[in-house]
């Protein structure tokens, strides 16, 4: 055996022996948390974590914006280390987990009424208008209820088409959880959920489908989170609450809805319809879902960092994006519920 081969020998040796602590160093110092859910709050969260690799680096973090049903599905079957849900788990769902599951709110935003129509005029809907356009009965653009309602607009003798989501979706949850609220007939026929049964309209996957079909077909209007409409220029419609006023989606409007929510220990709760004269009636709150014991020690002590980050330094980030931050005291609650989770 020549040198050379005596040296590449014991330069393999060395690679047999400690090849595991080398892969070991690489894979902590390139640790991977895969996350899965919501579209809802994608922007927010894709800042969130470029941000958060310039504070730890050894952190990457790989998120699936696929819908909070997707979300909900993939945390109760372990197969991401953290979901992200705009609708809370029911308790069956919950009961479906192996260990238990804990909501952890993030920030909060507005579903807005998004519409492709000639000049794109800003008008006005209410509750009427809303549950009577996606239930089928309000089919054309000039219908009486409509025009009514914004005096001085010419609308178009066109059809209405409703685009709606199309994936298990928390945007749904809380668009049909505003309908439930306010129409009777939505609640007995359709309901509130993630996923529902449309009595019409076109589906799209994702607040980005539903902004993309809504910009590509004349005459229709569906729902997406308010961040999306602002990033494809869509014009999005005031809404009149429960107070009688007419309020446009906003982040000041979302903030006074949020300051009347009733936040319980497990912080599943709705902002829909929200008292008060400046609250937008079609918000609310979104979150990560993560588990109370942690799998893995090391990439669960990882995740609390993360969650704390987020809940402190994250939340400043939140209005440049039109996101609502969470109330003071309601950060307080949720970082201490972080404080909760197990290694």
């Amino acid at each position: 055996m020549t040198k050379l081969d005596q040296f590449s020998s014991k330069i393999l040796g060395l690679v047999i022996a400690f090849g595991p602590a080398f892969a070991g160093a690489t894979a902590s110092a390139q640790m991977t948390m895969n996350g899965a859910g919501a579209t809802f709050p994608y922007p927010i969260y894709s800042k969130w974590f470029d941000e958060y690799a310039k504070v730890d680096p050894s952190v990457r973090f790989n998120y699936q914006s696929i819908g909070s049903g997707g979300g909900q599905k993939q945390i109760t079957a372990q197969t991401v280390d953290f979901g992200a849900s705009d609708g809370p788990m029911s308790d069956e769902n919950l009961a479906k987990a192996p260990g238990k599951i804990l909501h952890i709110p993030t920030v909060a935003g507005a579903d807005v009424d998004a519409y492709n129509l000639p000049g794109n005029p800003v008008f006005k809907l209410d509750a009427d208008v809303i549950a009577g356009i996606f239930l089928g009965q309000i089919k054309k653009w000039n219908d009486p209820k409509i025009a009514g309602l914004n005096p001085g607009i010419t609308f178009p003798d066109q059809e209405i088409v409703v685009v709606h989501r199309s994936d298990g979706s928390g945007t749904t949850y809380i668009w049909t959880d505003y309908l439930s609220k306010i129409s009777a007939e939505w609640k007995q026929k359709v309901g509130t959920n993630t996923s529902v049964n449309w009595p019409t309209g076109l589906g799209g996957k994702g607040n980005e489908g539903v902004a993309g079909q809504v910009k590509q077909t004349p005459g229709a209007l569906g729902y997406v989170e308010l961040i999306y409409a602002i990033q494809n220029k869509m014009p999005y419609a005031d809404v009149k609450n429960s107070a009688g006023k007419f309020v446009k989606p906003s982040l000041e409007s979302t903030t006074a809805a949020m300051a009347t929510a009733q936040i319980p220990d497990d912080f599943r709760f709705s902002v829909t319809n929200a008292p008060g004269a400046t609250s937008y009636p079609i918000c609310g709150a979104t979150g990560l879902l993560v588990y109370e014991q942690q799998k893995y020690p090391a990439k669960g002590k990882k995740l609390v960092e993360f969650l704390k980050w987020a809940l402190t330094k994250g939340e400043d980030m939140a209005k440049d994006l039109d996101y609502a931050p969470l109330p003071n005291e309601l950060r307080e609650r949720v970082l201490k519920r972080v404080d909760e989770i197990k290694m």
